[in-house]
């Protein structure tokens, strides 16, 4: 039985992500130890070949974030900020991909030279904006799709779990304001 590229990166990568979530758990000096014996157990006791079935390969962009959680890289990233930059590209990408529109922009990966296009003057942002870790995210991204671990530029980009973290990350940030507006009013 032989396992193609795309299969061995996902069981890989959900291996790593899974082990990126438990390093987010709060265990002090433990952390990197839980965080790679999580990475070990997702691999052998068949969490990341679920992970891979439900949800398929991850993008390269929440493998990146995942390693970068993984080394310690504090800040993170992966703030709120770019948590609603990519919700307000993700929804319309998957409303319009699932059929709630005349276009299916899913169609311009597979042919993504006016992606690409457009792409430039985001990495240009990024550039001027000193973003060097989301510059050097793209171009790996870019890299990966070029080396045909991807047939679809968009599935390097992102994907539905990367998404879902997103969303869980404004929504964590939405309910804590919540909180917070509840407790200055009860305390006013």
């Amino acid at each position: 039985m032989s396992m193609t590229l795309t299969a061995a990166y996902g069981l890989l990568a959900h291996g790593l992500i899974f082990g990126a979530l438990a390093a987010l758990l709060p265990l002090g000096e433990l952390r990197p130890r839980v965080a790679l014996a999580a990475t070990a157990i997702a691999l052998i006791a068949g969490i990341a070949p679920v992970m891979h079935g439900f949800f398929g390969a991850p993008s390269l962009t929440l493998l990146q974030l995942a390693l970068l959680q993984l080394a310690n890289r504090t800040p993170s990233p992966f703030g709120v900020v770019q948590a609603r930059g990519l919700l307000f590209c993700m929804v319309p990408f998957y409303l319009t991909t699932s059929g709630w529109g005349p276009f299916d922009p899913y169609g311009l990966g597979y042919q993504p030279w006016a992606l690409l296009a457009a792409l430039v003057p985001v990495a240009g942002a990024l550039a001027w904006r000193g973003q060097s870790v989301w510059l050097w995210i793209l171009a790996v991204d870019l890299a990966g799709y070029a080396c045909g671990l991807f047939a679809n530029l968009w599935d390097a980009l992102f994907d539905p779990l990367l998404g879902l973290l997103a969303l869980i990350l404004v929504g964590r940030q939405g309910v804590i304001r919540l909180i917070a507006a509840r407790t200055r009013r009860s305390v006013s």
